[in-house]
C-alpha cells in the first residue's frame, strides 16, 4: 500500500511517500481502508518530536518516531475485522482514531470508531475525531457550559475553535469568538453572537467578563486571561507551544493547574485528546450533533496523499481555517 512514512524527527520535508506492507488485522482489531485523513497540530508535534519532554515520557519516541506512519484521524470503510470484534462489519463507513492514518489502510480498535454520518463526505468526516472531541471536552465536560452562560472561544477560526463555537451554541450559550480578520464572517456564520478581531483589539482589555473562556491559543499571560473571567468563571486552557520548545504547551498548562487552588475562579488545563483513551461516547456525542444538524465540520482545504508534507506545513504555520485534510482514496 501507499503510505506517508517518517524515519526521523524533523520538519515536514522528512515525510515521504512509499510503498509498504499493509497492516495485518489482529484479534480485536479493525482494518480500515482510509479514504481521508485529517491534519492536526498533534501531527507536527509527533513529526518534530516536540516538546522534547514528551520524548522522555515515551509519548513520541526517544530518538526516532514511535510510529513510522503518521496520522491519527481517519474516515473510510471497514476492510476487515479480527476475531472477537462485534458491531462492526466489512463495508461499514466509519470515522475515528486510526494510528497510521496517512496511508491506504490502517488498523485500529472498534472502540475508537463510530459510524460516519450519512450527510458527510469522507473528507468532512475525517475532520471530526480529534478536533471535535477536544472541543466537546473543553466546552461541555471540563468547561461545564450551560444555557444562558457567556462563553468566549479564543482561536475560534481554527479546527477546535470552529467546533467549540458550534457546541457552545448548541448548549444554549451566548458565544463570543476571537479570530483573525479573514475568519470573522466564518465564526459569525457558526452561530457566534459576537466576534472579536484580535488584530484590532485584545479581548482581555474589553472589560467584558465571561462564565467560560476556552483558550486554544495560549499566547496571553494567565493574569490577563483571568481578567476576562467572571468572579467564579472557568478558564479551560488548551493551547501554546511551538516547534523546538522543551516543554511546549505543558508549561502553561501546569501553571494553570498550580494557580487554580488559590483563586475563586476555576482554572482547568485541557488534557490532550489521545487516541488510546476512552473516546467512544464522545465520538457518538459529536456525530449525534452532526446528525441533528447542529454541528458541521469546516474544511479549509484538502491535499492528495503525496502532498501530505505541504499540508502539515500549512497547519504548523497556523494558517488553517477550520481543518485541513488529506484525500487518500
Amino acid at each position: 500500500m501507499k503510505a506517508i512514512v517518517q524515519e526521523r524527527f524533523g520538519p515536514p520535508d522528512v515525510l515521504r511517500l512509499a510503498d509498504i506492507e499493509s497492516p495485518e488485522v489482529g484479534a480485536g482489531q479493525v482494518l480500515v481502508q482510509v479514504h481521508a485523513a485529517a491534519l492536526n497540530p498533534y501531527d507536527w508535534h509527533m513529526l518534530r518530536g516536540d516538546p522534547y519532554v514528551a520524548r522522555l515520557l515515551g509519548g513520541v519516541g526517544l530518538t526516532r518516531p514511535r510510529s513510522r506512519v503518521a496520522g491519527i484521524d481517519a474516515a473510510g470503510k471497514v476492510a476487515a475485522v479480527g476475531a472477537g470484534v462485534h458491531g462492526v462489519r466489512p463495508g461499514d463507513e466509519v470515522l475515528g482514531f486510526c494510528r497510521g492514518a496517512f496511508a491506504e489502510f490502517a488498523c485500529t480498535t472498534p472502540d475508537l470508531l463510530v459510524p460516519k454520518p450519512a450527510g458527510l463526505t469522507f473528507e468532512e468526516a475525517a475532520a471530526v475525531p480529534m478536533a471535535a472531541v477536544t472541543a466537546l471536552r473543553g466546552i461541555r465536560t471540563v468547561g461545564r457550559a450551560e444555557a444562558g452562560q457567556r462563553v468566549l472561544v479564543n482561536g475560534a477560526g481554527g479546527g477546535i475553535g470552529t467546533f467549540a463555537v458550534q457546541i457552545a451554541v448548541a448548549l444554549g450559550a451566548e458565544v463570543t469568538g476571537v479570530c483573525s480578520t479573514r475568519n470573522v464572517e466564518l465564526v459569525r456564520s457558526l452561530g457566534a453572537a459576537h466576534v472579536v478581531d484580535y488584530t484590532r483589539e485584545d479581548f482581555t482589555d474589553r472589560g467584558e467578563r465571561y462564565d467560560l473562556v476556552l483558550d486554544n491559543v495560549g499566547g496571553r499571560p494567565l493574569g490577563r486571561l483571568r481578567r476576562a473571567l467572571a468572579p467564579r468563571g472557568t478558564l479551560v486552557a488548551n493551547g501554546g507551544g511551538a516547534p523546538g520548545h522543551v516543554f511546549g504547551a505543558m508549561g502553561p498548562l501546569l501553571r494553570v493547574a498550580t494557580v487554580d487552588p488559590f483563586v475563586r475562579q476555576r482554572l482547568r488545563p485541557l488534557v490532550p485528546t489521545v487516541p488510546d483513551g476512552p473516546v467512544h461516547e464522545d465520538l457518538l456525542a459529536v456525530t449525534s450533533l452532526i446528525g441533528a444538524g447542529r454541528l458541521a465540520p469546516v474544511v479549509d482545504r484538502s491535499y492528495p496523499l503525496a502532498d501530505t508534507a505541504a499540508g502539515v506545513r500549512h497547519v504548523e504555520q497556523g494558517h488553517a481555517r477550520g481543518k485541513a485534510v488529506i484525500t487518500v482514496a
